[in-house]
């Protein structure tokens, strides 16, 4: 049930610049929910972002808007990486490019969650964050075999001190990982605080990530910003096996 006295506030398609809801008016259940309708235009999601809100919904259905509490997050300086991960980034040779392939980055994530359960990824949603990506605003990390093939990757969209992950994908063992690992790398070497990760799951949860209250998410969206670069680029020098968060130059 929603909270006490709470109405469904519905958002004016019309309005691009139309001001959220407070993030006090979210619902405790759905954990969350605050507010339907409006568009996927680069102005509402980047609103959107800013007031630590992410739209969510099934294909077919209205937009939905989300501003769950807790938030979970990874600090960067927590990832975790386990030997068998070293090694896979040690010895298969993948090489990790940010940014080459936005679009197919997003169309291998909705291919992999349509194959499982449906997927939340759809055509609009797709078009609204390859517009997002052309003007600097979303990026992709992607994880291509030694055959040049793209086999793992992840996408989101950066605000603030927040770089919010959307979703990821693999199709060779722990290429999703490795994503998320050169993520966490650029993370925090730009200056990232925290990546979003949204809503907790078992697989982000062995990666390091852990649930925050709304509220202290909300204090670091609005911290000193990253800073804005519209093309990111990973470093090939780097040696991500040999990378350890918590240790500082």
């Amino acid at each position: 049930m929603p909270n006490p006295n709470t109405e469904i506030v519905y958002l004016d398609p019309y309005a691009k610049y139309e001001p959220f809801p407070p993030p006090e008016m979210a619902w405790e259940e759905p954990n969350g929910f605050i507010a339907v309708g409006g568009d996927l235009s680069p102005s509402r999601l980047i609103n959107a972002y800013r007031s630590g809100i992410f739209p969510w919904y099934n294909e077919g259905e209205p937009i939905c808007w989300w501003n769950p509490d807790p938030r979970s997050v990874l600090f960067p300086e927590d990832i975790r990486i386990t030997r068998s991960l070293r090694k896979s980034i040690r010895n298969k040779g993948y090489s990790i490019v940010f940014d080459k392939n936005f679009r197919e980055v997003i169309r291998a994530c909705a291919d992999t969650r349509a194959y499982s359960d449906g997927t939340w990824i759809s055509e609009d949603m797709q078009y609204a964050y390859c517009r997002l990506h052309e003007i600097g605003v979303a990026h992709s990390v992607e994880v291509y075999n030694r055959n040049d093939k793209l086999v793992g990757g992840l996408y989101g969209v950066s605000s603030g001190a927040v770089f919010s992950g959307e979703s990821m994908f693999s199709t060779e063992r722990d290429t999703s990982k490795i994503a998320f690992v050169a993520l966490a790398w650029y993370a925090q070497q730009q200056g990232y605080r925290i990546i979003d990760c949204q809503i907790e799951n078992n697989h982000l949860l062995s990666l390091g990530a852990v649930n925050i209250p709304r509220k202290e998410y909300l204090n670091i969206l609005k911290s000193t910003p990253a800073p804005l670069h519209a093309d990111w680029v990973f470093d090939p020098s780097v040696d991500l096996s040999r990378w350890h968060p918590q240790q500082t130059d």
